[in-house]
């Protein structure tokens, strides 16, 4: 039988599915829904979707949407889009949302962790929700204030603001970087601490004073680039007294500038000095000796908060539990230097 062709070579309708395939277009939407089982026959439903790939029809989601009273598009607000992990983030929450006939639209926070400015405003009736990537509190405000479903990733499970959230476990990697150095002998160490104000930075600060309770540790705080970060491990290496022999950074980002620091010093990694960071970034690779540090599995948390985006719309319980963390040791860590 041939296939009738849409009249004036306009885009096929559900009408003309409906007459292709023998079949109301009631029974066409309940089949290109996913909603015809238990009321359609699987052989009408083939000849549905027969049909429909013949003729190359293809849904009015923005009609369908506006009908339901959903957009199928969630926002992603990120400190900054120059950062690869929350690239990766994004590319994460992007797969799943493909899969489920969302779209993601990236918005980074003009201010990195400063308050965010709304954007809701024009946009609140395009938004089904919103997932915020390693925020500061105060920088959420805006869109704390909206009526949308939020769900925060790597932020603190004390705030009861959030509709759900996704944890890194940050505080078991910071633990598995401070064993691997003591094992290799470490006693005398500096953490070359973020200055910008999160929660995930924080945790690892708590964890990594609680690891080496009793052990010699100084904190030097660095804006989070290249430049400030070996500036401040400059200082640390050089201030009056023992040497620290270990160098344990927050972020990769500022491990390089430690290792810039190290370098320009005249001493060596890890002979003389050990260098670790957090996060597992491009550059960790990049630097010579390739870096000690902490993989984050950034896709999968991007995956993991919008699955559970997914679940807060559909009113099903979400994923719980935080995403492990794994130490690479590599070659900038090594025994101190004999006394």
């Amino acid at each position: 039988m041939q296939t009738p062709e849409p009249r004036g070579g306009t885009r096929p309708t559900s009408r003309d599915v409906a007459r292709a395939a023998g079949v109301s277009q009631a029974t066409v939407s309940l089949v290109l829904g996913d909603k015809w089982r238990g009321r359609v026959s699987e052989r009408t439903a083939a000849l549905v979707r027969d049909a429909a790939g013949r003729l190359g029809y293809r849904p009015n989601l923005a009609a369908r949407n506006l009908r339901l009273g959903r957009t199928r598009t969630a926002l992603l607000v990120v400190p900054a889009l120059t950062n690869e992990f929350f690239a990766r983030v994004y590319t994460g929450a992007a797969t799943v949302a493909a899969r489920h006939g969302f779209g993601v639209v990236l918005y980074p926070s003009p201010e990195g962790v400063g308050p965010a400015r709304d954007p809701f405003a024009s946009a609140r009736a395009a938004l089904d929700g919103v997932i915020a990537s390693s925020m500061a509190a105060e920088a959420l405000d805006a869109i704390r204030g909206s009526d949308l479903p939020l769900v925060m990733l790597d932020s603190d499970p004390a705030d009861p603001s959030a509709a759900a959230r996704v944890n890194l476990d940050v505080a078991d990697g910071m633990r598995q970087v401070t064993a691997h150095l003591l094992a290799l002998g470490h006693r005398r160490f500096t953490h070359l601490a973020s200055a910008v104000p999160s929660w995930t930075f924080d945790v690892r600060a708590a964890a990594l004073a609680d690891a080496l309770r009793g052990v010699s540790v100084r904190t030097v705080r660095a804006p989070l680039d290249v430049h400030g970060a070996r500036e401040a491990a400059e200082r640390a290496l050089t201030a009056p007294g023992p040497r620290p022999t270990a160098l344990i950074c927050d972020d990769d980002i500022l491990a390089a500038g430690a290792c810039k620091a190290v370098r320009r010093l005249g001493l060596r990694i890890p002979e003389d000095v050990s260098v670790t960071g957090f996060d597992d970034l491009a550059l960790a690779t990049a630097v010579e000796p390739e870096l000690t540090t902490v993989r984050l599995p950034a896709e999968r948390i991007g995956e993991r908060g919008m699955e559970t985006l997914l679940a807060v719309l559909e009113g099903r319980p979400a994923h719980s539990g935080d995403l492990p963390v794994t130490l690479v040791p590599r070659g900038s860590s090594g025994p101190p230097p004999a006394p």
